[in-house]
């Protein structure tokens, strides 16, 4: 593993003196299209490797592809100030972005990813051409009148929620709350560490109860290491507690005007309703996937992949 991420141009910027950490591919087509990838928790920036031939070597569409690692994982730096939220990291990827000569280009990510590449289009719609989600947090909450009377589909959708938090939320709760307490108990062993890790790789994935019908154990391994080597899980889960006092609600002016595409991978997350996406989403493209869960760049990335292609290819103009 460590031999293939060096197969790729690594890079580190400073950018308002945080150290970011992203590996920086060229498409190999005529028309690129500049692209942000944005991983999640537990994953990392190995998450998208598998995606980066599918999404460079097509001659007729191809990306420009910028794989960042969030501040605080991986090989990127953690930060030294309070409030580094997802819009935080959002700000840090748009100057990202500016510094390597992309005035305009995409943006896509799925768990922690999907609000930094969320931010990043409300935000910055001069500069972000179309945004690609596999995920919506549970934390979303468009802005509803006072008049307006939640619907049917959004209620059940809210007991998903409640059901899934009772029984698979504790981990969100206590990242979220004691991120430092937690963090020494994993920094400390690699068992705990591995342990708290792979559950989530494990429950949040379609396997049919083995783990291994859908993920290597050394790709496992390996973004287990990536955390281990560098002792950032404290650094990373600390995120959450960061964006719960910082969630993605909209006021009653904000709205994501930018093409909007959106995977819908069946063992995901609970995920909000199109109709509740729609009140602060501009759903121009949508897909109900057959298959896959959170993890979709490493167990799908073909149907991720091609998803992308799609949307971009019957969104966006390229000149």
């Amino acid at each position: 593993m460590e031999a293939e991420i060096n197969s790729f141009p690594n890079f580190i910027a400073t950018i308002d003196d945080h150290e970011i950490h992203f590996l920086h591919v060229k498409g190999k087509g005529e028309n690129c299209i500049p692209l942000i990838v944005t991983h999640g928790w537990p994953g990392s920036f190995i998450e998208m490797i598998k995606l980066i031939p599918m999404l460079t070597e097509d001659k007729d569409l191809s990306f420009d592809l910028v794989i960042p690692s969030i501040v605080g994982f991986g090989y990127s730096g953690a930060s030294k100030v309070d409030g580094c939220n997802s819009e935080f990291v959002a700000d840090l990827w748009q100057k990202l972005m500016l510094e390597l000569g992309y005035n305009q280009y995409g943006a896509q990510g799925g768990d922690i990813g999907s609000g930094i590449s969320t931010w990043l289009a409300l935000k910055y719609p001069d500069n972000i051409i179309g945004l690609h989600l596999n995920y919506i947090s549970s934390s979303y909450k468009p802005y509803m009148k006072d008049s307006e009377q939640v619907t049917s589909e959004v209620l059940e959708f809210q007991k998903l929620i409640e059901i899934w938090s009772s029984t698979e939320g504790a981990y969100s709760i206590i990242q979220s709350t004691k991120p430092q307490t937690l963090a020494y108990g994993l920094n400390d062993s690699p068992v705990g560490l591995c342990a708290w890790m792979i559950e989530k790789f494990n429950d949040w994935s379609d396997n049919d109860g083995n783990i291994y019908n859908v993920f290597l154990k050394d790709e496992l391994l390996a973004n287990i290491t990536l955390y281990w080597i560098t002792q950032s899980i404290h650094s990373s889960i600390r995120i959450y507690s960061e964006n719960s006092k910082h969630p993605i609600q909209f006021g009653e002016n904000d709205f994501v005007a930018v093409p909007v595409g959106f995977a819908k991978f069946p063992e995901e997350v609970p995920t909000p309703p199109r109709s509740y996406i729609e009140k602060s989403f501009n759903i121009a493209y949508w897909t109900e996937m057959p298959l896959g869960g959170n993890f979709a760049a490493m167990k799908q990335p073909r149907l991720l992949a091609d998803d992308i292609k799609r949307f971009f290819k019957s969104t966006i103009l390229i000149s």
